[in-house]
């Protein structure tokens, strides 16, 4: 079963769902686009999407840092939606008493 992570809205009909899962043995993260489809409320997985082991995550983490660094550089991200996005991971992890 999978421990869904994070997720956030793709478009009006998608959504991005960041997971960790096994499969025979092997713990893995799962970045997949979920669908809503027309029988039923409940999202379901599309072929879309990667499936690595966890070993790999030090390498995903670079790929996502040179790609925030060239997003800025190239002004197609904020800064301040970046310092968003850690202000609410960091909130995240502080314990509420």
């Amino acid at each position: 079963m999978a421990e869904v992570l994070h997720q956030f809205a793709k478009n009006a009909t998608e959504e991005v769902r960041a997971s960790l899962t096994e499969y025979k043995g092997h713990k893995l993260i799962d970045l997949r686009i979920y669908y809503e489809p027309d029988d039923s409320p409940e999202k379901r997985p599309t072929k879309k999407g990667i499936t690595i082991d966890v070993g790999l995550y030090p390498e995903l983490k670079k790929a996502m840092i040179k790609i925030e660094r060239e997003l800025l550089k190239r002004k197609l991200l904020e800064e301040d939606a970046v310092r968003a996005a850690e202000q609410v991971e960091i909130d995240q992890e502080t314990p509420v008493e």
